[in-house]
């Protein structure tokens, strides 16, 4: 261990699902370009294909898992001990009846000690005791973790928006299922206090976590999520794709159903071929607002000038909040619309090539790591003015942006994308460059790379003058 390769472990306690293992990936990646020492600790199942596998999403060396498999299959999961290498069943900042993972502002004093037990033995298993900075992904009992058993070490917090979710809703009133809701978010503003420093995506994002954790916004970090280099303008013959995916293998499921009970044949992905398409990539969960969006296409349809199609990529197997986007279509009677089911990340820039544009409708997104994938392949967004999109999308220019929960605005950016080609191009061609010259992982990992390296020489400047005492 020196100072020119520091010995850093990040950790993230949920198992791959969401942007944040994205994030987590693609950090670890880049720090060990810049000449850190990365381990990276992460939750794993896989009860669910290599869809949650962690050892199959991260594919590195210096990845340690931990498996909640066994304490899925346990009379109850989450305050299951199966020993090293295994924790209990994660909590989630949601709240969706049935799911295996329960809210966190519910889970008991109890519970909650036993899965700090078990974090801080799977941190001193990947080396926490020798590590130089932990990196903590989320505000999760990982923190509570390190601040009791590895104090010692600086703490970089990732905050990646849903933890804040869950925070502004106790504040506005928690429900009365949440009878754990108020130590919860005590906990979340002693985890953020105790970070070194503290990691978000965007301005918005940082006024936002600053208010909620009533921090000094000195205390963050401003780094953006970039893009990996396969996210690149392409052509691809959109009828074999739309055939491979729809038809072929599909993946998309009905509420309750395992990936590949929505099916469609030939003649009704047909319109794909040459249709202007629209694509929604992203989970199904209250926030994402997918019934707003199909209401709002179904607005559009009779002013579409071109065929067009709607193809929803996405919704990780058996998770929904709310409305399921097939039982919304359903009431509607929507024809042309799609679900294509959750795909690995690599997948996604050929979904994007079989694109026009990029439709997103979260009302309260951290960042927008889709928007950025889709504007580095030339694929122009529509958005909400808020948060992170409001700070990726440059309305007129490289997109659109509309009010939350607009759901005429919504209709009306999706009849201009569609109803002039030109412009939409020239959108894309000026989001393109714009993802180029911001959002490279490259160029951000370099960034978060000397933030790191400086906090790590003040702490050894300090632990140098303490032993001179």
């Amino acid at each position: 261990m020196t100072t020119d390769s520091p010995a850093l472990l990040s950790a993230l306690y949920f198992y791959p699902r969401g942007g944040s293992a994205h994030a987590a990936r693609a950090i670890s990646a880049e720090l060990g370009r810049n000449g850190f020492d990365v381990t990276l600790l992460a939750g794993s199942r896989t009860d669910l294909g290599s869809h949650a596998d962690a050892t199959r999403f991260f594919d590195r060396a210096g990845l340690v898992p931990v498996d909640f498999t066994g304490a899925l299959a346990s009379a109850c999961p989450v305050r299951h001990d199966g020993g090293p290498g295994t924790a209990p069943m994660q909590g989630s900042y949601e709240e969706r009846p049935g799911a295996d993972d329960p809210v966190f502002a519910a889970i008991d004093d109890d519970t909650y000690e036993l899965h700090v037990a078990a974090w801080a033995r799977e941190l001193r298993e990947a080396g926490a005791d020798d590590a130089d900075l932990l990196y903590l992904h989320h505000l999760t009992p990982l923190n509570e973790a390190a601040s009791r058993f590895f104090g010692e070490t600086p703490v970089i917090g990732h905050i990646h928006g849903s933890e804040l979710l869950m925070l502004e809703r106790i504040v506005a009133g928690a429900p009365a299922s949440w009878v754990h809701a108020e130590r919860w978010a005590t906990r979340l503003h002693d985890w953020a206090g105790a970070c070194d420093r503290l990691i978000v995506n965007s301005p918005e994002g940082l006024k936002r976590a600053a208010r909620l954790l009533d921090l000094d916004p000195e205390r963050f970090v401003l780094i953006p999520n970039g893009f990996d280099p396969g996210f690149a303008p392409a052509e691809v013959d959109r009828r074999a794709h739309w055939t491979e995916h729809l038809v072929a293998r599909p993946q998309g499921w009905r509420p309750g159903d395992a990936p590949g009970s929505v099916t469609y044949t030939n003649a009704e992905i047909e319109v794909l071929e040459g249709a202007t398409t629209l694509l929604y990539c992203g989970r199904f969960t209250e926030v994402k607002r997918l019934p707003c969006l199909l209401e709002a296409y179904a607005d559009a349809l009779p002013d579409f000038l071109l065929p067009t199609a709607l193809v929803l990529l996405g919704g990780f197997p058996g998770e929904w909040e709310g409305e399921h986007p097939l039982e919304t279509i359903e009431r509607l009677g929507l024809e042309d619309v799609f679900l294509a089911g959750w795909h690995a990340q690599s997948a996604l820039p050929e979904f994007l090539a079989a694109a026009d544009v990029m439709v997103h409708p979260s009302v309260r997104e951290q960042f927008g790591q889709a928007l950025v994938e889709a504007m580095a392949c030339g694929v122009p967004p529509i958005a909400v003015d808020r948060g992170g999109p409001s700070t990726i999308v440059d309305a007129g220019r490289t997109g659109w942006l509309v009010e939350p929960d607009d759901r005429a605005a919504l209709a009306a950016a999706m009849l201009e994308a569609v109803n002039d080609p030109a412009e939409c191009r020239a959108r894309g061609k000026s989001a393109r460059e714009d993802a180029l010259r911001r959002y490279t992982w490259g160029q951000i990992g370099a960034s978060l790379g000397g933030e790191l390296r400086e906090i790590h020489a003040g702490t050894r400047a300090r632990q140098s003058i303490l032993s001179i005492r």
